[in-house]
């Protein structure tokens, strides 16, 4: 097996990459590449940035010895053949509905086809926090993503859960029905900024806006309480039917965790759910680890399979 793999987080507005040394399961941190870039632009103008970025951390090391690329990549997606399906409904990347990803980035970085390889980028945080993260001592694990969408992904010894009686269909909860909507509704930053908008008719620039409040200003603490109380009351049927040893938060939000503990943890008292919550620390580095993994040969031949699935 070759020694190292790139790991690509796709962000709504960026793209991070970095090297992965797989033997010593270790992310090399000065490897660490950022480009920002216009999800509304051509389809060639977002790969020319993907592969600024790619480009850079590839010249770290011999490609000799580079087994391949990762992606982390937000849906929808043809994971298994690397065929972008974005559409306007998700409001970025939507140019490149229907490009071979692979096929694209392979002439642009000559590389073959099969050094590419993609994974859902809530699956690529847990998995990656199952491999050096958080959840790396424990079997089973739900890591959750608190952002601009609510990601999540199961982790059975090591495995992502997709297809199980045990887990939600396609191994998250997203999509799942919650009071007048779906579970994304309530648990991403778009809640919080019409939430902010009902109780105060003023408009928040995001979450980190109301959380600046919070300390001296009651409705907008109160706010906090509410989700907490809510994502407690969404998750604990599922943290207590996976059997979960492990929470795993992470996303933008997870830096406000200290406004909504309490009200999230004793949700989950009210359901007898016990379990430990962590907020992760390698964040985005999680994405990063997590899709480089794929390039571990046991790991892949497990996974494959499930990718239609994501």
């Amino acid at each position: 097996m070759k020694r190292y793999a790139i790991g690509a987080d796709i962000g709504g507005s960026h793209i991070s990459c970095a090297l992965v040394d797989l033997q010593e399961k270790r992310l090399i941190k000065d490897s660490i590449r950022t480009q920002q870039v216009n999800n509304q632009a051509k389809a060639g103008e977002i790969l020319d940035n993907w592969c600024l970025a790619l480009q850079k951390t590839i010249g770290m090391e011999s490609v000799n010895d580079l087994a391949g690329i990762g992606f982390a990549m937000p849906g929808p997606f043809d994971y298994a053949n690397g065929i972008a399906l974005f559409t306007k409904e998700v409001a970025k990347y939507e140019k490149l509905h229907g490009i071979d990803v692979t096929g694209e980035l392979s002439k642009r970085l000559d590389l073959s086809p099969g050094q590419f390889r993609f994974m859902n980028d809530a699956s690529a945080f847990a998995v990656g926090e199952a491999w050096m993260g958080k959840a790396s001592k424990v079997s089973r694990s739900l890591s959750v993503t608190l952002g601009t969408g609510f990601g999540s992904a199961f982790v059975d010894k090591g495995l992502l859960v997709v297809d199980r009686e045990d887990v939600p269909r396609m191994g998250c909860v997203w999509h799942l029905p919650y009071r007048n909507g779906i579970a994304d509704d309530y648990f991403s930053t778009r809640w919080f900024i019409q939430r902010y908008a009902e109780m105060s008719g003023e408009k928040a620039g995001g979450v980190k806006d109301i959380a600046m409040k919070a300390p001296k200003d009651k409705m907008a603490g109160n706010i906090f309480e509410e989700f907490g109380s809510n994502l407690g009351e969404f998750l604990g049927h599922w943290l207590k039917k996976f059997r979960a040893e492990l929470l795993v938060i992470g996303g933008n939000v997870s830096g406000a965790y200290h406004l909504f503990s309490s009200a999230f943890e004793s949700s989950l008292k009210k359901q007898r759910v016990s379990i430990l919550v962590e907020i992760s620390e390698l964040m985005e580095e999680s994405a990063m680890a997590g899709c480089a993994y794929l390039f571990e040969e046991s790991f892949w031949i497990k996974v494959k399979p499930l990718l239609s699935k994501m």
